[in-house]
């Protein structure tokens, strides 16, 4: 979520891309296609990325080594089991409240993030998706159960980017507080891929990351899309160790956002509350299983 614009300018940038979707770019999803066999990084994002590719990613190593009774979702690999010592690098986060929102979402148009008509990262994330991910109900985006039939895609338009995405409460970008501290707080920051946009204020070394997200034993996994909820500079919580909680007090006290494709893929009890609740963990692009997540990956 970010600063969104008048109630009266949002309505009519959500009316044009609507009316735009309608026209054209709403049509059925694609079928699956399978992942090649090497693993390609991402290179690092860039911020209003209005003509966001995506492309057939290719990892195909498993995530985060895990014990006991694997389970899979749609042939990825799955654990009830992970422990913070089997996460890789990055620390585990648990028992933390995930809400749900998705592109075109417009739930308080005078509120300063009430909107996802853009993100954090995106002036242009509406139209860079390719229009409402979900079902336009008398000109107003809403949300719609996802299942695996078709890999937790929207069933009423084909995506241009991953309909795996999720937020969470650090905009390196926007926030100033967030931005002076990147450097020396996001774990891959100084990773030569990321030379170039950390030298850049206006782009972003969150946007399109890998994250794991566990709920009763199924994991998903999603892309970094937006930032929130509540807060943009929650750095102890999202790369602290310890388990910290997040700052945000708002919305149940969510530690992130999923999308719908999220939500029906870990099995959420709300298609849109403030009760369900999840582990998680950043996950790097080559340890990311295939899976419905992969069938469509955001770059750049």
């Amino acid at each position: 979520m970010r600063r969104a614009p008048g109630a009266a300018l949002l309505a009519a940038l959500l009316a044009a891309v609507l009316t735009s979707a309608a026209l054209g770019s709403c049509s059925a999803p694609r079928s699956p296609r399978s992942a090649p066999a090497t693993s390609t990084a991402s290179t690092a994002p860039t911020a209003s990325a209005g003509s966001a590719t995506s492309t057939v990613p290719a990892p195909t190593s498993p995530g985060a080594a895990s014990t006991g009774t694997a389970t899979t979702v749609d042939g990825a690999p799955s654990s009830p089991s992970r422990t913070s010592s089997t996460t890789g690098r990055y620390p585990l986060h648990t028992g933390v409240v995930a809400t749900t929102f998705w592109v075109g979402e417009v739930f308080d148009p005078d509120a300063p993030d009430g909107s996802q008509v853009l993100s954090a990262y995106d002036d242009h994330w509406l139209a860079s998706y390719g229009g409402c991910d979900g079902v336009v109900v008398d000109g107003v985006c809403t949300t719609e159960r996802r299942t695996a039939a078709n890999g937790y895609f929207p069933t009423s338009m084909a995506p241009r980017q991953n309909p795996f995405y999720l937020d969470l409460p650090f905009d390196d970008v926007n926030d100033p507080t967030a931005a002076a501290q990147r450097a020396d707080v996001v774990p891959w920051a100084r990773e030569p891929r990321y030379a170039a946009a950390l030298a850049d204020p206006g782009r972003s070394l969150m946007k399109d990351r890998w994250v794991a997200v566990r709920k009763d034993g199924r994991t998903c996994y999603g892309q970094v899309q937006d930032a929130g909820p509540g807060e943009y500079a929650d750095a102890r919580y999202v790369f602290g160790d310890g388990d910290v909680r997040p700052a945000n007090r708002r919305y149940n006290g969510a530690g992130m956002d999923v999308s719908p494709a999220l939500n029906g893929c870990l099995g959420f009890a709300e298609l849109d509350g403030e009760d369900d609740v999840v582990d998680w963990w950043f996950v790097d692009d080559a340890d990311v299983p295939p899976g419905p997540w992969t069938r469509l990956v955001t770059r750049g």
